[in-house]
Formats: structure tokens, C-alpha cells, sequence
């Protein structure tokens, strides 16, 4: 029961040090606060271009490629379809299963380009999403920043401009430098 008490002491202090430590009258004064737009920066970096062009020709490779085994597949289908009454019973099972596993072969190919161009463009924003982290930490040494605050997905709908700057403009000049 002691040991409750002195926890729930403890986090009700801490919690009235945080709200004096944001407080309009003392933040200015002891708290700098930045915020930008993660979204916004790496769109600035020179090199965001370059990835989304190659992601974009990867895009363009997968497609054809989708397109091309989807008409492969019409074209048997529209072959089975003019001889099927002809057939005999034992080719006809044989052709629908071979149309089945060329089609089911299709879709295990578009989930995987999916799940490639997904793993493409995790890697090529990477080292661009590394870079404007780099660039954020060193605005906050240079300008003795405390706290810099991503906006994007309405992650912080209000940011009061009593206690906070934008550093939108600093981030994106420092990336294309």
C-alpha cells in the first residue's frame, strides 16, 4: 500500500514538473520547441527525385510484366474456350487445371511485385529519411532547439506559436545544400 502511495506521489509530481515545464510563461524561457514537416523535407532533398523516378521505372517494369502474363493467360483461356466442347474429358480436366495454376501463379506474382515494390521504396527513402534525421539533429545543436516535432498525419493538430517556431524553411534549405 506504501509502496501505491509513493508511485502515485511520484508520477503526480513528475506530471506537475512536465506541465510547468510547457507552461506558456516558462517554456519560452527554458524550452525550445521546433516543428516541420517530415513529409515536406524529404520532398526537398534533391536526391527524393531520383528515388521516386526509379521507383516509378520498377513500377512501370512490374506493370508490363502484369499485363503481359495477364494476356498470356486470355489468350489460353480464349484457346480453351473455342475447343473445349471437342475435348476429350480427361484433356479438358488437364487444360482447366493448367489455366488454374497459370492463373494462381498470376496472383502469387502480382502479391510478391506488390510486396517488392513496398520493400524498393522502403529502401530507397532510407538513407533520404536518414539524411533529413541528420539534418533535423544538427538544426536543434546549431539552434538550441530542446524539442523538434514532426507534424505530418495530423500527429500534432496545435502547436501553440508562443512556445514553438516553425523550422520548415531551415530544414528544407539545409537538405538542398
Amino acid at each position: 500500500m506504501q509502496s501505491k502511495k509513493l508511485l502515485h506521489t511520484a508520477f503526480a509530481t513528475a506530471l506537475i514538473a512536465v506541465i510547468a515545464l510547457f507552461s506558456p510563461a516558462t517554456a519560452t524561457a527554458q524550452v525550445k520547441i521546433g516543428y516541420f514537416s517530415n513529409e515536406a523535407a524529404l520532398k526537398a532533398a534533391p536526391e527524393y527525385e531520383t528515388a521516386q523516378h526509379d521507383l516509378q521505372r520498377l513500377r512501370e517494369q512490374y506493370d508490363k510484366e502484369m499485363k503481359r502474363a495477364e494476356n498470356d493467360f486470355n489468350a489460353k483461356y480464349e484457346d480453351f474456350l473455342e475447343s473445349v466442347n471437342s475435348l476429350a474429358p480427361s484433356i479438358r480436366r488437364k487444360r482447366q487445371t493448367e489455366l488454374q495454376q497459370f492463373m494462381e501463379g498470376n496472383i502469387r506474382f502480382r502479391e510478391e511485385a506488390r510486396r517488392l515494390l513496398r520493400q524498393a521504396e522502403k529502401d530507397a527513402m532510407a538513407p533520404i529519411q536518414q539524411r533529413v534525421n541528420n539534418t533535423v539533429r544538427l538544426i536543434a545543436a546549431e539552434q538550441g532547439y530542446d524539442i523538434i516535432l514532426n507534424t505530418d498525419s495530423n500527429a500534432v493538430p496545435f502547436i501553440s506559436s508562443v512556445i514553438s517556431e516553425d523550422i520548415n524553411a531551415l530544414v528544407q534549405t539545409a537538405l538542398t545544400k
